[in-house]
């Protein structure tokens, strides 16, 4: 499904990389990982869908791993506050003084988005307005440990166990898919996918409940 922005839609239909651990190939240079946030954040302040489209393939994946840690495992809060985090960059974006700056942006948002669709579940706790987010927050970087304690809890997991969970999560297949792969029935990949889900969200929720 596509959703639509005033200007921009998000294309939700492409597939976000693989949550599992990786050989990264190096980053670019400081100077020219500032330069193309400030290109990406004036072009997507202008409307451009090409730009929009970059943040998101660039940005989407690292997003979804801070949000996934900080909604305790809970993939489908994670997924919706990532998704309006990017509704809100399309339409209030405006700048970027660095990388690190877009980051930390992006990252706030997603924070404050987390939070609003959390206490639309229990409305009598009221929302957070879009109205009420500033256009270029500045705030301390997030805990990058954060991101790394994600990693962490997929490598517990044993690699078949950890291939399911891409294949469902990140490769967007079915149960059938799954199933077709793994010689098995949907009905047991989708009674493994909950086991799985319960031991990623403990995983994750465990050391978490150590440092609140």
């Amino acid at each position: 499904m596509t959703v639509a922005t005033p200007s921009m839609s998000l294309p939700i239909g492409v597939q976000p990389p693989s949550l599992a651990v990786e050989t990264a190939t190096p980053p670019p240079s400081a100077a020219v990982a500032d330069d193309r946030a400030r290109r990406l954040a004036a072009a997507i302040a202008r409307g451009d869908e090409t730009a929009f489209r970059e943040l998101y393939d660039g940005y989407q994946s690292r997003l979804f791993r801070l949000a996934l840690v900080l909604a305790r495992g809970d993939e489908t809060l994670a997924q919706d506050a990532v998704q309006a985090a990017f509704i809100i960059a399309a339409r209030k974006l405006r700048g970027a003084e660095s990388a690190s700056h877009l980051w930390n942006w992006l990252a706030r948002v997603t924070r404050q988005q987390l939070v609003k669709i959390w206490k639309q579940r229990s409305p009598a706790t009221g929302l957070v307005e879009v109205s009420e987010l500033p256009d270029c927050p500045t705030e301390p970087p997030p805990d990058a440990a954060l991101e790394e304690r994600l990693d962490a809890a997929l490598l517990t997991m044993p690699p078949d166990d950890r291939d399911l969970i891409v294949w469902f999560y990140f490769d967007r297949l079915s149960h059938k898919e799954i199933a077709d792969r793994l010689g098995a029935t949907p009905k047991a990949v989708s009674s493994r996918l909950e086991r799985l889900r319960a031991k990623l969200r403990s995983a994750i929720a465990h050391p978490l409940s150590h440092e609140a």
